[in-house]
This record gives C-alpha cells, sequence and structure tokens, in this order.
C-alpha cells in the first residue's frame, strides 16, 4: 500500500499571482510553498510528496522550490487539475492519494496522518476533513476511486477542484468518510488559507507569532493563538472562500452574498431580480 501527496501549486492565482512563492515568515526566503512541502513531509503515514504543477513556462519556478526540497514533481495540465493528480498517481504507482493545496502553510502533519488512518480503517473511497479551520484541509482518495472520476468527469468544476465529481456529483458510488474536527479544534470559522493580501497579511502575523519559537507548530497553538489574539481573525474577515457551485442558482446567491458584503447594493439588486426570472 504506496501512500502519497500531492501537492497542487501553480503561479497563476487569479486573486494573488505568485502567492505560493511569498516569503513566509515575511522576509525570510523561503516561500509558502517550501513551508508547505516541509509540514506535508512530517507525515508519518506517507511514502511520497509530489508538487504537481502545469506545463506552462512561468511555472518553472514551482519546479525549482520542488527539487530544492527533494520531492518529485509531475507537470500537466493548468484548468484540469483532476488530470494532474491522476497522472501523477499513475506515474508513482499510488494506492492512496493525499490531496493537498499550496496555500495552505499551516497545514498540521498530524491531521494528514489521521485523516489516512480512518481512510484505511474504513476502507473509504474518499475521506475528507470538517470543520477545522479554513487552511487544515486534508482529502484522500483511493487510487480507483480517483480514476473513476478522471474517467467520468465532464463538467469543468468537476475537473478544476478534483473531487466534486466523488462527493457532489455521484456520491452513491463511493464510500465516503468524513474526519470531524475534535471540540478544541472545531472552528471552521478561522480562515488561514491563502487566496488574498488580506489571508497573506494574516499568516504572516501567525507566523510572527508561533514560527520563531516552534517552526512546526500545530493546529492547537494556531488556535490558541486566535483565542488569546481575536483581532487576528478581522483581518481577512471579509475574505470569501472560493467554494464549488453545482447551479447557476447556488452560483448567484453566492454573488448577492458578496456583493451586499462590500455594500454594492444596486448591482445586488440587479443580480437578486436575474435569480427570480431564473426560477420563473
Amino acid at each position: 500500500m504506496k501512500v502519497g501527496a500531492v501537492i497542487q501549486a501553480r503561479t497563476g492565482s487569479s486573486r494573488l499571482p505568485r502567492k505560493v512563492l511569498l516569503d513566509l515568515p515575511y522576509g525570510s526566503g523561503t516561500t509558502v510553498l517550501e513551508r508547505v512541502i516541509e509540514r506535508t513531509k512530517r507525515a508519518k503515514n506517507l511514502q511520497e510528496v509530489i508538487v504537481a504543477t502545469t506545463t506552462k513556462k512561468e511555472d518553472d519556478e514551482i519546479v525549482e522550490v520542488a527539487q530544492k526540497k527533494n520531492v518529485k514533481v509531475f507537470r500537466g495540465s493548468e484548468k484540469d487539475v483532476l488530470s494532474r493528480y491522476y497522472g501523477a498517481a499513475k506515474r508513482w504507482n499510488l494506492d492512496v492519494i493525499v490531496r493537498i493545496t499550496s496555500d495552505c502553510p499551516c497545514i498540521d502533519p498530524t491531521i494528514i496522518d489521521k485523516t489516512i488512518e480512518l481512510h484505511l480503517k474504513e476502507n473509504a473511497d474518499y475521506t475528507s476533513t470538517r470543520y477545522f479551520p479554513r487552511g487544515l484541509d486534508v482529502e484522500v482518495i483511493s487510487f480507483s476511486a480517483l480514476e473513476k472520476a478522471y474517467k467520468n468527469a465532464t463538467k469543468s468544476y468537476e475537473r478544476e477542484h478534483v473531487c466534486p465529481y466523488i462527493y457532489l456529483t455521484a456520491p452513491e458510488k463511493f464510500r465516503i468518510v468524513y474526519y470531524d474536527a475534535p471540540s478544541e479544534l472545531r472552528r471552521p470559522e478561522i480562515r488561514i488559507t491563502l487566496d488574498t493580501e488580506e489571508d497573506y497579511a494574516l499568516l504572516c502575523c501567525i507566523y510572527d507569532n508561533l514560527f520563531w519559537d516552534n517552526p512546526f507548530f500545530s493546529a492547537l497553538d494556531v488556535v490558541k493563538l486566535f483565542d488569546k489574539k481575536p483581532y487576528m481573525g478581522l483581518i481577512n474577515k471579509k475574505v470569501r472562500q472560493k467554494r464549488v457551485f453545482k447551479t447557476l442558482e447556488d452560483e448567484l446567491m453566492e454573488a448577492i452574498s458578496v456583493l451586499k458584503l462590500q455594500d454594492l447594493e444596486r448591482a445586488a439588486a440587479i443580480l437578486e431580480e436575474t435569480l427570480k426570472n431564473t426560477r420563473r
């Protein structure tokens, strides 16, 4: 049984380009991606760590970081991330694939290990964390499930986000298990992933407070820091997490919420009218 983590990474992020190449801590000369790799490699149940990036020239820098950290690299489609995962898993003969995203530099290896253990114990096709702070997310997929998704997923969001075919489109075809956060870590309102400048500012604060005493601080250390300094949560409070929407109605409802959050009431009203028309 070969278990490997595949870390998806690219420089072309829409909201914050080159975000995974930013320094963390600020001015340290060590990138966000390096922090993700370092922390992932500490998981005890992994036999392989692979960075999956695109074939685009600008992502040569991603390859250089991966080589610097002595992990394998797979290059594939920019938009079809599902095919990237499938290609990486097939090339290195992975039986179980752990999906990690490169914008989560607080990823906790203990959570990775516990998610893998639950997946194997339950003989699951797909196992995902729930209710943890956003940015500690782990998905574990058996190769057979990944292959089924690769061969059957047809919608763009199924290909871009890797796992929606499994848990959203055809959940009845898979054994799906969830690893729910224990009470001390059940803080889904905390956002410690990197999509915007506000997210980066918060992550710099976390690292400035925790990294110098313990470079491999835990998820619990982060939660305790937020309890001690609750104002930190205000830094990226208005940032909305990217989500997968199955229908146009769901996507319009999210767009209306975002517009209202920014006090763009007239634009929100136009979309609300559009939504009413789609329901007729």
